[in-house]
């Protein structure tokens, strides 16, 4: 293939430890798609600010952005952590697609980390090799969500203690995804339309954050491992 008639993209990479920086750069670079891409690369969160800003200024858009969360911080611009980072970039560049990479996995943080950046991507580090990075980028790349293995349990186990998820819930999910409509499910669980219709919009409220469509939550469902 021609590298001229490639998509000229912008992936910014962002991790204190240079060396990663370096194997993400390495890894996605060997992707055909990326061939023709421009990296940009910061090791704290004064450098991600600057990076941002120029290529705002220069008019260019960022594509892709790999965040470390734990990034030395820049107070003067109240950026703390990778996570206000993203936050950033939400603001500044809208259509960009935000993977987290991180080390931590706890239920409670990573829950956290999506009602504030809700991002494309969320992986542990510990899930990480040479061998399925490329995979990850080009699900991403579909528009597809993805979350790494120890990112789903923790979603899984937060949601389910936020919840108090139990056999109606499940069976709540596993009909709509049967294709049955929401009035009909009181012939199939024995509580009533108005107790459904209740624990469903939690269930929704938990897994899918714009409280989206049926078919969004069912999408979500299926990825957590709950169907």
């Amino acid at each position: 293939m021609d590298k001229s008639n490639l998509p000229k993209r912008t992936i910014l990479l962002v991790d204190d430890h240079p060396i990663n920086v370096d194997s993400y750069q390495t890894l996605l670079s060997s992707i055909e798609s990326n061939k023709n891409a421009e990296y940009l690369v910061a090791f704290d969160c004064e450098q991600t600010y600057n990076a941002i800003n120029k290529h705002q200024i220069n008019g260019k858009n960022i594509d892709f952005a790999f965040i470390d969360i734990n990034l030395p911080e820049y107070p003067e611009k109240k950026l703390f952590s990778g996570s206000d980072v993203t936050i950033l970039i939400r603001k500044k560049f809208p259509l960009c697609k935000i993977i987290i990479i991180s080390m931590h996995k706890e239920p409670n943080w990573v829950n956290q980390i999506f009602k504030s950046v809700n991002p494309e991507g969320f992986i542990a580090k510990s899930d990480i090799n040479y061998k399925c990075f490329p995979e990850i980028f080009q699900s991403i790349e579909k528009n597809e969500i993805y979350m790494s293995q120890s990112i789903k349990l923790s979603q899984k186990i937060m949601i389910q203690k936020n919840i108090n998820w139990d056999d109606y819930d499940s069976k709540i999910l596993q009909l709509i995804a049967q294709g049955e409509k929401t009035i009909n499910l009181p012939k199939f669980i024995p509580l009533s339309l108005s107790a459904i219709e209740k624990r469903k919009a939690n269930i929704k409220k938990q897994l899918v954050l714009n409280l989206g469509s049926d078919k969004e939550l069912i999408d979500v469902a299926t990825n957590l491992g709950f169907l």
